[in-house]
């Protein structure tokens, strides 16, 4: 027993120690990236969950300023990619080229690409062509690339970062749904209320940047992935997670006219994983040592959205996939079951 006692201590404490860190790197990414407080603890969510996250919001408001804010705060390495339309893979991954030596020798030398970097930022990815995309994605699945027959890892930890605008699509190469399931999360960025946007202004157009700290360092941020993986979850909240998905899949039996008329497909097994990781994450962002349903609902949304897709006849109704992921939690329990 009071061996047990020794580790609930040591875990407490360390949660503990966690806890204030992240409170310090929230406070950090908030002095440049103002009053968007989801957004930033879904960003942060994803990086300690080991996923990527896909940002969805108009120009102009902050997307490339989170992920260069995020990059410092956490002390991970950044680059930034522009994708366009005659981006290429190698311009990503990277190249062999042909090195002539001062003896007159010639070898291949490897020259990497900007993916080999802690945190990637790959600004308006739905402009480069499907092959580009795939290259990128698949090396955000497996976490090496393979080029001239070598097979290279990538940076530890490596989390990328990609934006989207959700307006202008002529000229873009919209993501597939299967693609669209490697991103952790989809976290999307609306526009500021009066006061936020007032205090944008004046903390954006004086003298100089605001300069902010580094918190964290890779191996930091690692340990911090394992503990959030270590975190216990009760099984009330891994029913209400099991129930929620199941509920938005229009095959299922538990789920209702509206999901089953409106739905072409629902989410699949990964989503339900993707739901405990974030839960957890959330729950320690919050000061919480364990998730609860409340975490699951407040990433729901973030979570499941972008891996459904709505009939044209529910589009048609003006019904959105935001309104049937509520419909489905309104109609569950507290128990994971179905109300």
């Amino acid at each position: 027993m009071a061996s047990n006692a020794s580790t609930d201590t040591t875990v407490s404490g360390k949660a503990e120690v966690v806890m204030a860190a992240l409170d310090t790197a929230k406070t950090e990414i908030s002095r440049r990236f103002i009053g968007q407080k989801t957004v930033v603890d879904l960003s942060i969510g994803a990086i300690l969950s080991g996923g990527h996250a896909l940002l969805v919001g108009v120009p102009g408001l902050g997307k490339t300023r989170l992920v260069e804010t995020l990059g410092t705060v956490m002390g991970l390495k950044s680059n930034r990619v522009q994708f366009t339309p005659d981006l290429m893979p190698a311009d990503i991954l990277g190249s062999e080229v042909l090195e002539t030596a001062e003896s007159g020798s010639r070898q291949f030398k490897f020259i990497q690409g900007p993916i080999f970097c802690s945190l990637l930022m790959a600004d308006e990815i739905n402009r480069a062509s499907p092959r580009t995309q795939s290259a990128l994605l698949q090396a955000m699945q497996e976490r090496q690339v393979s080029i001239a027959g070598e097979t290279r890892a990538l940076s530890t930890p490596f989390h990328v970062l990609a934006t989207q605008n959700p307006l202008e699509q002529e000229g873009t190469y919209p993501l597939p749904e299967a693609q669209l399931d490697r991103f952790l999360v989809q976290i999307d960025i609306g526009y500021p209320d009066l006061s936020t946007e007032q205090d944008i202004l004046l903390a954006t157009t004086g003298q100089g940047d605001l300069e902010i700290k580094q918190v964290f360092d890779p191996e930091q941020i690692l340990a911090m992935q394992d503990f959030t993986r270590r975190m216990p979850v009760g099984q009330n909240t891994i029913d209400f997670i099991l129930h929620l998905v199941r509920a938005l899949r229009p095959d299922d039996a538990s789920a209702s006219d509206t999901v089953k008329d409106g739905v072409a497909w629902g989410p699949g097994t990964r989503a339900a994983q993707a739901l405990i990781l974030m839960c957890r994450a959330n729950a320690l962002l919050n000061g919480h040592l364990a998730p609860s349903i409340t975490d699951v609902i407040t990433v729901s949304k973030a979570v499941l959205a972008h891996r459904m897709s709505l009939r044209f006849s529910a589009q048609a109704q003006g019904l959105t996939l935001q309104d049937l992921i509520r419909e489905a939690i309104d109609r569950l329990d507290h128990k994971g079951a179905a109300a």
